[in-house]
């Protein structure tokens, strides 16, 4: 069972860092950001995180498609706190 206030905590750093993400136009910022989601994903609930991503190793950790799998975090930790 995961923690309730483990999904708490991610759903508000992720939700705020993506809220600044999603605005910005910097892409120093933007790299910020991403460099700081992929850190705090290393240290997070291993459960949550199978949860959320699915099984994928590379999520929230891969440029490529970072915009898309933070948004589908929030969107997830979301239900998950409803």
């Amino acid at each position: 069972m995961i923690p309730r206030d483990s999904i708490e905590t991610a759903y508000s750093f992720l939700h705020q860092k993506r809220n600044v993400y999603i605005h910005s136009s910097i892409d120093w910022q933007r790299d910020d950001i991403e460099y700081a989601i992929a850190s705090y994903v290393d240290d997070m609930n291993e459960e949550l995180l199978c949860e959320i991503s699915g099984g994928n190793l590379d999520f929230l950790k891969d440029h490529s498609h970072f915009e898309e799998d933070i948004s589908k975090a929030v969107e997830l930790l979301e239900k998950m706190l409803e």
